[in-house]
């Protein structure tokens, strides 16, 4: 199929995959900090429903350290309020790769059934060296 494709369709294919391959990654980015947000949630939860009295432990590579409640209760609130804002610009960015990619594909697709017919796609044209 790709044997006697345009040179100019090939090169758009090549960006559907690349592009193809970014949403991927986005998604996997997005679907990692969601998770790590709803983690980050619960905790803060159940931070809620613990007295402030209560000795608590912050775990710092390999050890447990003890912290203060409202330490640890700042941290993990600004913890999910940088998750959200980043949860946020990944679906939009996710967004925007998606109408890339759905634009380049019917831009392909025009250029596949329309063949060299000229059309608005090439003002000026390629001419016929």
């Amino acid at each position: 199929m790709q044997g006697n494709m345009p040179p100019e369709a090939q090169e758009k294919l090549e960006e559907l995959q690349d592009l193809q391959e970014t949403a991927q990654q986005v998604a996997a980015q997005k679907q990692q900090a969601e998770t790590t947000l709803n983690e980050s949630q619960t905790a803060l939860d159940a931070l809620g429903d613990i007295d402030e009295d209560t000795p608590m432990y912050r775990e710092v590579g390999e050890l447990l350290v003890e912290t203060e409640y409202a330490d640890a209760h700042e941290d993990l609130e600004e913890k999910v309020e940088n998750l959200e804002v980043r949860v946020e610009q990944l679906g939009k960015q996710e967004e925007r790769v998606r109408e890339q990619f759905e634009s380049l594909q019917q831009e392909l697709q025009q250029m596949l059934q329309g063949g060299a017919g000229g059309g608005p796609m090439g003002p000026g044209g390629a001419g016929g060296a």
